[in-house]
């Protein structure tokens, strides 16, 4: 007990002291409720670190969104994915505010933006209002929350970043209260053979370890028995009071034998390097399995700067007839922990289980450009595209290729480049580069045309091909028939879709002038709202015209009627 109150208040000083780097009364919530999270900073994503908060919205839309603190909006973007609509407000103290996945904005900024849609004849812009155009005060409404763009469902995006070096840093770190009172939970851990000769428990091969919770709430591993040089990872969570939702950790630290071997947080982290995430993380666990093991060990290809202590990278070296008492201690920023001890035995044991033998014909130099013909087409890897070495599966084809398998992470871009000559020319401007999943089915990869050559870059490995596609999209109304009066009516809404290489433009009009469709692909669903105030006769005809990534294109018209 009197271990566990040590740790909690080392925890606990560590996390007030930064927090007293922040302002904590500076920012005002940025919602009228309860703050109830579905997504932490630091979170574990898909090729990047979560930048920010996600706010529970009651499972709704439209909630008034406010300006945290006085300043100036100094970026708008309307996207189809990502942030979907998000605001960036710079405030005097030398943050920025950042608001995303919004419905709509206020009224001065709606007007603001519609205009320049209107302007520029697209739903998407981005804007960069002159500073101190658009000013916004302490608690004003600025916009109503949605779930616009990258969000699998209805809730406020939510950042603080600094204004100069527009680095993120964790909200909760700025007074804002969420209730928290459970410890982090650990789902699985593993150890890591990492140097020749190296062994865990008799494997040459990362090992998952069993553990059992002990009576004062800690976790106690199986004794591991281990040569040579070794490293640990786990696969956790987080989860805040008034919420279900397995949110990310906030720290991780190793100590071995009393000494810290490594620790890392998620104070703050640069856009610059979240990418690396994939060299923090199993990554061919991950996609074999779809859960994240963050390995306690920095690997030499990782260049983040998450790490707040390091010894030997948080490798450990198990000599023969040692013991080795290894502690992690897994904390949310409340400093909540759950402490997990490992027993390790230095022990010379037999080799149950060899590495796997993963070598091919074709070999990877990570810090080289690669170029490989493999007939159907020719693939080029730039230096420094993947993280490090390996032995590259590769299969030619006439029509088809295979580059390895998403097992292994892509930093940058490659390019894949398919030789179309074979097709008819008339048969070529439907073609596409598409990439094929498990089941074969296909689906676009953005495809370059130019000098008798096919070009996509990518950083998804797997199998390739070219496909045809001479199907238009197809357009159907949603809300209205074929001359029907529309008078009660405050939109307008159609289906759009494409089912195979996937919408590229569309554009509508009414009685020839140009209108605001807004997109939502999520729901195949374009809208006009009749607040615009276009229409100057009671007849009206609508046109619209969806066009896929092949150029494939169709035209919808109806005439309705409006008072």
């Amino acid at each position: 007990m009197r271990l566990n109150l040590v740790v909690f208040l080392f925890f606990s000083t560590r996390i007030l002291v930064a927090q007293d780097n922040y302002p904590q009364d500076a920012f005002q919530s940025p919602l009228e409720i309860p703050l109830i999270l579905a997504g932490t900073f630091g979170e574990l994503r898909s090729d990047h670190f979560h930048s920010g908060i996600d706010i529970k919205t009651q499972q709704r839309e439209g909630l008034p969104v406010m300006a945290v603190a006085d300043g100036t909006v100094t970026r708008i973007k309307v996207s189809l994915w990502g942030y979907g609509k998000v605001i960036y407000v710079a405030h005097p103290n030398g943050y920025t505010s950042v608001y995303g996945h919004l419905k709509k904005f206020g009224p001065e900024l709606e007007d603001y933006v519609k205009k320049v849609q209107y302007e520029k004849q697209s739903y998407e812009v981005e804007i960069f209002p002159d500073f101190g155009e658009l000013k916004v005060t302490k608690g004003s409404v600025i916009a109503y929350s949605g779930n616009t763009g990258g969000s699998a469902g209805p809730h406020l995006h939510f950042e603080i970043r600094s204004s100069i070096t527009e680095k993120p840093t964790n909200p909760l770190l700025y007074g804002y209260e969420v209730r928290d009172a459970t410890n982090p939970t650990v789902l699985g851990l593993f150890g890591y053979p990492l140097s020749d000769g190296a062994l865990i428990n008799q494997s040459a091969k990362t090992t998952q370890i069993n553990f059992t919770k002990q009576p004062d709430g800690s976790l106690l591993a199986d004794k591991v028995s281990a040569l040579g040089t070794i490293g640990f990872g786990i696969n956790s969570f987080d989860r805040q009071d008034l919420a279900a939702n397995k949110n990310g950790v906030y720290s991780v630290k190793q100590t071995v034998n009393g000494r810290v071997y490594s620790e890392f947080d998620f104070e703050t982290f640069s856009f610059g390097e979240t990418r690396y995430i994939n060299t923090l993380i199993d990554y061919p666990y991950f996609y074999k399995n779809r859960q994240r093991i963050q390995k306690c060990f920095k690997e030499p290809y990782n260049h983040l700067d998450i790490y707040k202590s390091l010894y030997n990278n948080g490798k450990i070296d198990i000599e023969e007839g040692m013991s080795y008492q290894v502690e992690l201690l897994i904390s949310d920023i409340l400093g909540n922990i759950t402490k997990l001890i490992i027993p390790v035995e230095g022990k010379r044991e037999p080799q149950k289980v060899a590495k796997d033998d993963d070598r091919t014909d074709d070999f990877i130099i990570a810090d080289k450009p690669n170029n490989f013909d493999l007939g159907a087409a020719k693939v080029y890897f730039p230096a420094n595209t993947f993280y490090e070495d390996f032995y590259i599966n590769l299969k030619k084809g006439t029509d088809t290729i295979a580059i390895h398998d998403n097992s292994v992470a892509a930093h940058r871009n490659f390019t894949i480049s398919f030789d179309p000559s074979k097709y008819p020319l008339e048969e070529r401007k439907q073609l596409f580069i598409a990439h094929l999943d498990e089941d074969m089915r296909p689906s676009y990869s953005k495809t370059y045309k130019r000098d008798g050559s096919f070009t996509t870059r990518t950083r998804t490995l797997g199998t390739y091909t070219l496909v045809r596609d001479s199907v238009a999209p197809t357009i159907r109304p949603k809300n209205f028939k074929e001359k029907q009066w529309l008078s009660n009516y405050s939109y307008l809404s159609l289906n759009i879709s494409d089912e195979l290489s996937g919408i590229d433009t569309y554009s509508a009009t009414l009685n020839g002038e140009w209108i605001l469709m807004e997109y939502e692909p999520k729901t195949n669903t374009i809208t006009y709202n009749f607040d615009d105030k276009i229409l100057n006769t009671n007849e009206c005809e609508l046109k619209v015209t969806v066009t896929d990534n092949v150029g494939n294109s169709n035209t919808f018209t109806s005439i309705f009627f409006r008072k």
